[in-house]
């Protein structure tokens, strides 16, 4: 498994080609999301865009006029920042300078979000016993990919922060 860390001024990790793929398919499924199938219907857009006045749903509209498409476009921008820096085909380095770094920071926490809503986890949830019973229920299930890769992400996001902050 990748974890980032800091060398000099940037922060470097080596990718699996799966795990390069992973990454790929997140970050575009994070891109399509807010371009493609961008709906405010959709609870993972309502999570990515919350609203700013839950009690007022007037001056929330409003404030998304204003916001949302600059918010939309450094989201989209973040999840390309992924795109742009993992190798093209099997392992290889990611190196990221500070301002890379907190876009694929950002990223991350994006794309945990967007799967946190699709796989109804919430503060409470303990990731590891829903895995378990997940893996009891049926170990090839797409339940279990999808638990994983949320984890994964999460201990990539954990990895890159520590390197930051180290």
């Amino acid at each position: 498994m990748s974890m980032f860390r800091r060398r000099g001024k940037h922060y470097v990790a080596s990718f699996a080609p799966d795990e390069a793929k992973v990454l790929r398919k997140v970050a575009g499924e994070v891109v399509g999301l807010l371009t493609d199938g961008f709906d405010h219907s959709d609870p993972v857009v309502d999570r990515l865009f919350p609203a700013v006045y839950p009690d007022d749903k007037e001056d929330t509209e409003e404030f998304r006029r204003y916001t949302e498409g600059d918010l939309k476009t450094g989201k989209i921008d973040q999840a390309g920042a992924i795109l742009a820096a993992l190798p093209a085909e099997g392992p290889g380095e990611v190196r990221l300078d500070g301002e890379a770094a907190e876009a694929w920071l950002r990223a991350l926490n994006d794309a945990r979000l967007a799967m946190g809503v699709r796989l109804e986890i919430t503060d409470g949830t303990d990731l590891s016993a829903e895995l378990d019973r997940a893996l009891l229920a049926d170990p090839n299930s797409s339940r279990v990919f999808q638990l994983s890769v949320y984890a994964y992400l999460g201990y990539l996001q954990e990895s890159l922060l520590n390197a930051l902050l180290d």
